[in-house]
């Protein structure tokens, strides 16, 4: 695939929240593809409609992208170029995008990804718990495998980042509180970007506490939580060959 080969799909970012958080080539693919494919198409029209944009616009959400893909391959192979936004950040990071992208990289369509607006990044950079090394483990099981997952957190000594909805947010405080301990330090970060915006740093416990205390929780969260300190194992001395060979000395001795 070379530079000159055209680019068929774009991946476009899209505002969290604030509006005003979107690129000008963001705008300007948006206004330029023959096609919007939007996980609703309601929230998408709206944005276009803010950025003074007319463009066709497609559902592509988890329930139908396998039904859609093999019917927009047909339509990118015949040259129609087409941009692929979510309901707010980047698409694919928890939301769809993978399928389509892997199948069109398959069939040697370029593929384009802008950088923008994602969610995970300023809920990391705000927590203070140091972004140089992270894992990101977006939404939780919801039944079956999460008691598992949590299980596999326990060693983790990177700085861990989820996606959590309001519903379950107090759920998952009181379980990592039970499997990381009370004690261990943890960011909630809700409403990013817009008017109402909040985060608040705290243990674990005293997270659950405090949002099973409010009378209703609203808005997206991402939640933060301290890595396990890292035990760096004892460093042998550099007498430590000679004692050994003292203490065999001295039991031939006797």
């Amino acid at each position: 695939m070379s530079e000159t080969t055209p680019t068929l799909l774009y991946l476009v970012p899209t505002p969290i929240g604030n509006l005003e958080d979107i690129t000008l080539r963001a705008i300007r693919i948006l206004g330029e593809v023959d096609l919007v494919l939007a996980e609703d198409t309601r929230t998408s029209g709206r944005l276009l409609q803010h950025l003074e944009l007319k463009k066709p616009l497609l559902s592509y959400h988890l329930h139908n992208e396998h039904q859609q893909v093999p019917r927009l391959l047909e339509r990118l192979a015949k040259g129609e170029v087409m941009a692929l936004v979510s309901d707010a950040g980047t698409p694919g990071i928890s939301d769809p995008g993978f399928l389509l992208v892997r199948e069109c990289l398959a069939r040697g369509f370029k593929v384009e990804c802008l950088p923008g607006a994602t969610a995970l990044v300023p809920a990391l950079l705000k927590s203070g718990f140091g972004a140089e090394r992270f894992t990101f483990e977006g939404f939780l099981p919801v039944k079956k495998g999460r008691q598992t997952r949590l299980q596999e957190l326990v060693p983790e000594t990177r700085t861990m980042i989820f996606y959590e909805s309001p519903h379950r947010i107090v759920k998952t405080l009181e379980q990592l509180a039970e499997v990381l301990g009370p004690e261990r330090l943890a960011s909630v970060s809700r409403e990013l970007t817009k008017l109402f915006e909040e985060t608040v740093t705290a243990p674990l416990a005293e997270l659950a506490k405090n949002f099973a205390a409010r009378p209703s929780i609203k808005g997206e969260i991402v939640l933060v939580v301290q890595g396990r300190p890292y035990e760096r194992p004892a460093k042998a001395t550099r007498y430590k060959k000679y004692d050994n060979d003292d203490q065999t000395d001295d039991d031939d001795a006797e």
